[in-house]
């Protein structure tokens, strides 16, 4: 297993303003990330909007993110779509670029077999050098990466993680038992973190490190060092925060908070909109006892 990166991978919004990418505001949240000490930079995930990105935003995106942060930590590219000819090209693009991981999410919409699933995989993979990570996120998608696809996708040189988001730790400890050396257990779910880490996990790609990248880090931090009933304390700690940051459709509420620390705009594109008056209240109370605003 050689994976890119261990510890917190923050899923990092994509800031807007007056319809357009800031690029101002993104250059900002990465120096807060990086100063803070995450692991890694995800950009063009769920939580930058990349469905609602154009093809030519998503690869000035990832391109401004990597010159950016100029090699200190990785920065692994969101590449996914449901047409796997898409998401090869974002994905030669991306290494081109100088990424260094791709994070490729299941075919949503289209779904597919576990054949295609492996074929889809596979022909992405064989366009780059670098590491492959599989985002399996079935609330999103309407597909739950199986056992079976797992041992497929195992014979793929260069796939090396996948980002379990489906919110059961119990199949995320299966995985990790039957395909561990082949394959690093990202969680994909902030509060899941240290249970999943517990089960043979090696990281998280977070949303909640947007807001508190110190405290996911610490999380990651405890983890990796064997600290389990101090990481289920601080896990426990964060749970108000990260369930305020999920009262509405991700990436509402995290750029909601964002905005209230002067980071970024709140501005995102349709169908995602404004927070409600109530859940934007909670947010402000949970930020309010972390210090936060």
């Amino acid at each position: 297993m050689n994976v890119p990166f261990t510890g917190c991978g923050t899923a990092i919004v994509t800031p807007m303003r007056d319809g357009g990418v800031d690029f101002d505001a993104l250059a900002r949240l990465i120096e807060y990330q990086i100063e803070n000490g995450v692991a890694a930079i995800v950009p063009c995930g769920t939580t930058g909007e990349a469905p609602t990105l154009s093809g030519e935003e998503k690869k000035r995106v990832i391109a401004f993110t990597i010159r950016r942060v100029d090699g200190r930590i990785p920065v692994i590219a969101g590449c996914g779509s449901p047409s796997t000819d898409y998401a090869a090209e974002y994905a030669a693009n991306a290494e081109k670029e100088g990424a260094d991981g791709l994070l490729v999410v299941t075919p949503y919409y289209n779904k597919a077999t576990d054949q295609g699933i492996y074929l889809h995989y596979k022909i992405i993979a064989e366009q780059v050098k670098i590491p492959v990570i599989a985002y399996n996120v079935p609330a999103r998608t309407g597909l739950c990466i199986s056992e079976e696809a797992y041992r497929l996708l195992c014979t793929i040189p260069n796939l090396c993680g996948v980002k379990e988001a489906s919110a059961n730790v119990g199949y995320a400890e299966r995985i990790a038992v039957s395909f561990g050396e082949k394959l690093g257990i990202y969680s994909g779910c902030d509060e899941l973190t240290a249970p999943i880490y517990a089960v043979g996990g090696c990281g998280v790609v977070s949303v909640l490190s947007n807001v508190m990248p110190a405290a996911m880090v610490r999380l990651c931090d405890l983890c990796q060092k064997g600290r389990l009933q101090d990481a289920a304390g601080l896990q426990q700690e964060l749970y108000p925060m990260i369930r305020a940051l999920f009262s509405e459709v991700s990436p509402i509420p995290v750029k909601t908070a964002l905005s209230l620390m002067g980071i970024c705009s709140d501005e995102m594109r349709l169908p995602l909109c404004s927070m409600g008056q109530e859940t934007r209240k909670r947010l402000v109370r949970e930020m309010q006892r972390q210090g936060l605003v």
